[in-house]
């Protein structure tokens, strides 16, 4: 999937656009409105991700500018004004779907992703299973267990999300900006080492199980099913 990504604050672009990209999706970015409508009019895209709030033109007139000119590529609008007003204009003046700041990554692919099915240009996904496992590993979503094979494994809350990330996306490289911005929000530092502590303590505590976090550099982190059987 081919994503434009219009957002003038550096550092959100900047996240955004790694945890994108580490999903396998194509992501250009542009920082004005002025390129934005200069990229769009010289490439197509999926999906847009158009922040409302921009220098020079605004996001309210590129979108406006777009369905003059009768384009219809999805709009997914991103503000920091969150009052029904404020989506409710966004959504009249053309866009598809609104998402206030801030906001939570696997929110925003939930978003992205609709989008694209709707205008057919993305597969449906299975619903997660009532208890996630993979190779001795497994998650009870309704009781919250972490299970080793036969053994519990107390977690924390937080210990417990990045076992369920892990378990939802078996053999999957993860991102750090991945985990981060599911785990604590697109607002946290992408420099902090939290993700990397976090990984450290979950092998301690999962045991054998943890053998099969695998480090894979340059990317993130993955669960690889190995283990005890």
């Amino acid at each position: 999937m081919n994503i434009l990504l219009v957002e003038d604050e550096a550092r959100v672009a900047d996240f955004v656009q790694r945890g994108l990209k580490a999903e396998g999706w194509s992501v250009s970015v542009a920082s004005t409105g002025e390129s934005a409508l200069v990229m769009i009019a010289d490439a197509g895209f999926d999906v847009i991700v158009l922040d409302l709030m921009l220098p020079g033109i605004s996001g309210q007139d590129v979108c406006r500018r777009l369905r003059a000119k009768k384009n219809r590529t999805p709009i997914l609008m991103l503000s920091a004004l969150a009052d029904v007003e404020d989506r409710v204009a966004g959504l009249r003046m053309g866009a598809d779907d609104y998402l206030p700041k801030p906001f939570d990554f696997d929110e925003l692919m939930a978003r992205i992703e609709a989008l694209a099915r709707r205008s057919g240009g993305f597969a449906e996904t299975a619903a997660s299973p009532e208890v996630l496992t993979s190779g001795a590993l497994s998650f009870d979503t309704g009781s919250l267990e972490v299970r080793c094979g036969d053994t519990p494994i107390n977690l924390t809350p937080k210990e417990r999300d990045l076992v369920k990330l892990f378990l939802s996306s078996p053999r999957k490289i993860l991102s750090r900006e991945r985990i981060l911005s599911t785990l604590w929000g697109i607002s946290q530092d992408p420099q902090t080492n939290v993700v990397d502590v976090y990984i450290g303590r979950l092998r301690k505590k999962l045991g054998p199980c943890g053998e099969s976090i695998e480090t894979v550099r340059g990317a993130g982190y993955r669960y690889t099913e190995n283990g005890p059987g």
